[in-house]
């Protein structure tokens, strides 16, 4: 019986042919969480809500394509079917299967995640556990609480975990404290427009059932006992609190961040001004910190093998082996030390891989190794797919792995005092270029000299910061970490410098109009299908062609996509307390105060560097603070556009109504049916059930888009 080309590959003219590119000889294997990718790719982009049908399809599809496989490959026996067309059929249903298998994941661990969410404004006594704390975008302290009790509110009803920030300084509670407190509590906000990010699906996976806020002092409950699971992140603030007194200052909070994952001591400007210069991503523990540590440590032990077995016992013993294995176990030590983080748990299964695959006499780094790590984080958390730092990760590490063999060519014709610092150009170079355009359509921002910070700070982290927090751990029990903290504390202060020197620079930042919601997908399946190798047995060479040109020209579609999309005319927010028209002036808010998460978030989107209040004084709004009107030329059309917000903006709403156009208010309006046909009415009882809303005006007339259309709807809604 002649191997099935899923299993082996085609080896013809093997010993005659070149060796062949990384991508070809990685296989199928790279394509496998791929495929899986688009099932559950494809499960998020569903509009509403599978039921139980769509998944006992999908079931039924995958047990099918598992029997026709093994059907065909007995008509392959039998001698019924040729192996050419037996292989291609196998292929094609083990597609199938993957596909179906993302999306029956993606639907299972969003159902497993399932919490209670409030559905309604809530004001009072809030009782729970400290499980996180943490920092907020307007520098206020945060409290993740779980264990949730919140009065005459039935425990079926209530949230398994709320966060609350503080808006009074005070001391904070430790992690496994019990405490009470009065609190708002509200449901995680939706879109703040239509195709804006959904902070209720990221909260739904985190089972974040309600978000608020309290002015009233944190009230001991019950004081943490001894042991008990959240033990560890006491000492792991304990260690946080250590550093950042003994490195002092920013500096400290950036490296009790780096070490510990602890970001609360770090400022909100601190912040800013690692996104400006593009260095925010080496304060948030990631691949690179994990794979710097590992490598360190690797390193080190072999060195140290080395010098304790000479020459002659590298031969005897594996050295390269106990030194990966060394390396595995530092990095689930920092794992470990540094709460485990979803983000933080991804950089150890790909550095786990890595080093596994050295102990098992594997290559550590190629696309296989890749795969394998992406395959794992996809089955165990699907919503992964969706997060920047996994597709910046894997992104990131494939383009490194893919640069090998041209620098190989390359570098042995270069000095060999260059080859150090043009591989350290090259890699961040490569790095930036494939990273650059997810982070963009995320974040809607680009840093003009990123390329230049990371050069001059990552070569810093990885010499200094990391290896001193290496030998900090090591030195702690001996009371002689200080030197240690010391060499972390210039590498950081280093950091900061240049992030403050880079930040400030003319043109330093670039803001971008947010991306259509299909570039991404576009950008990911065009990317894979450009680069990826050929299927094994199934690519001839005009094949594989073909399929590149096709990736290619969905990456041009992205781009295309992007630059030619158009941004809403009009848009309200979900409460109905900021209205907003775009101009050619740039977009132009009704008031300089209130809604201002919404409006800033418009801003943003349109790639306008304006505040509220700067926007708000363009020229176009009339009438007092409570009833403000404008009128809109556009597209061949007049329209005028009237925002009521107050509760004495109802009185004359049915006279407003008469002038036509569009009425927004903050408020329910009380008007009959036939009053309601004068003028599209957007008040809150609307609003409240279809949220956010944008206006296209056409030709036609105005076209409705709202964050939750009719019939749509998903889980986390």
């Amino acid at each position: 019986m002649r191997p099935p080309v899923l299993a082996a590959g085609a080896r013809r003219h093997a010993a005659a042919a070149p060796r062949p590119s990384v991508s070809v000889r990685a296989g199928l294997l790279p394509w496998v969480p791929f495929w899986l990718s688009l099932g559950i790719g494809g499960w998020f982009l569903l509009p509403r809500e599978p039921g139980p049908g769509l998944y006992a399809g999908l079931i039924l599809a995958g047990g099918s394509c598992l029997l026709l496989s093994a059907w065909t490959v007995r008509l392959a026996d039998d001698g019924r079917l040729g192996w050419f067309w037996a292989d291609r059929l196998r292929l094609a249903v083990f597609v199938l299967f993957l596909v179906a298998l993302g999306a029956v994941l993606a639907g299972a661990r969003t159902h497993m995640v399932a919490a209670p969410v409030l559905d309604f404004r809530y004001y009072g006594p809030v009782e729970g556990r400290v499980i996180g704390i943490d920092r907020s975008s307007r520098d206020r302290m945060r409290l993740l609480i779980d264990q949730v009790r919140l009065h005459r509110v039935a425990p079926g009803r209530t949230p398994a975990r709320v966060r609350i920030s503080l808006l009074t300084p005070q001391e904070l509670p430790v992690p496994g404290q019990r405490v009470m407190l009065t609190a708002h509590l509200g449901p995680p906000a939706g879109p703040s427009e239509p195709g804006g990010f959904d902070f209720r699906r990221m909260a739904w996976f985190q089972r974040l059932g309600a978000v608020g806020y309290a002015r009233a002092p944190v009230m001991t409950v019950e004081l943490p006992a001894d042991g008990g699971t959240l033990a560890l992140h006491r000492i792991r603030m304990s260690l946080s609190e250590a550093m950042q007194d003994r490195i002092g200052g920013q500096s400290g909070a950036v490296a009790a961040a780096l070490m510990t994952g602890d970001r609360s001591g770090i400022a909100e400007r601190t912040n800013q001004i690692m996104r400006d210069s593009n260095l925010y991503h080496i304060v948030s523990i990631s691949g690179l910190h994990m794979s710097m540590l590992a490598g360190f440590v690797y390193a080190a032990l072999r060195l140290a093998g080395v010098a304790v077995h000479g020459l002659g016992g590298i031969r005897a013993m594996p050295v390269h082996k106990l030194a990966a294995a060394g390396a595995l176990c530092a990095s689930a030590l920092y794992l470990w030390l540094s709460g485990g983080g979803v983000a933080t748990e991804r950089s150890f299964i790909m550095v786990a891989v890595m080093l596994l695959a050295i102990i098992a006499d594997r290559r550590a780094v190629s696309l296989r190794t890749i795969a394998v790590a992406a395959l794992i984080v996809l089955v165990l958390n699907p919503e992964a797919l969706t997060e920047p730092g996994f597709q910046m990760s894997f992104a990131a590490t494939a383009a490194l792995i893919l640069m090998q063999e041209p620098w190989a060519r390359l570098a042995p014709l270069l000095p060999w005092w260059t080859r150090p610092v043009l591989m350290l150009f090259v890699s961040s170079f490569v790095a930036g270029m494939v990273t650059a355009p997810i982070a963009a359509a995320h974040f809607g921002r680009m840093s003009q000299y990123g390329l230049l910070a990371n050069m001059l700070v990552v070569p810093v982290v990885g010499t200094l910061v990391m290896p001193g927090g290496v030998f900090a751990a090591l030195l702690a029990p001996l009371g002689l970490a200080q030197p240690a903290l010391w060499l972390m504390g210039l590498g950081t202060d280093w950091m900061l410098t240049v992030a403050q020197w880079i930040s400030d620079l003319d043109g330093a930042v670039t803001l971008l109009p947010a991306a259509p919601r299909a570039v991404l997908p576009l950008i990911g399946i065009g990317a894979m299908m450009a680069v990826l190798g050929p299927i094994p047995g199934g690519a001839h060479r005009p094949v594989l062609l073909w399929r590149r040109g096709t990736g290619l020209a969905l990456l041009a579609a992205a781009a295309l996509l992007w630059v030619g999309d158009r941004r809403p005319d009009v848009l309200i927010s979900a409460q109905g307390d900021a209205a907003a028209v775009l101009t050619p002036a740039g977009r132009i808010p009704s008031k300089p105060r209130g809604g201002s998460f919404a409006v800033e978030n418009w801003l943003a989107a349109d790639g306008d560097a304006a505040d509220q209040a700067g926007a708000a004084a363009r020229p176009l709004w009339q009438g007092t603070p409570s009833d403000r009107w404008a009128v809109l030329d556009r597209a061949g059309m007049r329209l005028r556009i009237r925002h009521l917000t107050g509760k004495g903006a109802a009185q004359d709403a049915a006279a407003h109504c008469r002038e036509g156009g569009i009425l927004v208010a903050n408020i329910p309006l009380s008007m009959s049916a036939e009053a309601r046909k004068e003028c599209l009415v957007l008040d809150s009882e609307y609003l409240g059930k279809r949220g956010a809303t944008a206006i296209f005006l056409t030709e036609g007339g105005a076209s409705l888009v709202s964050v939750d259309q009719p019939g749509s709807g998903r889980i986390w809604h």
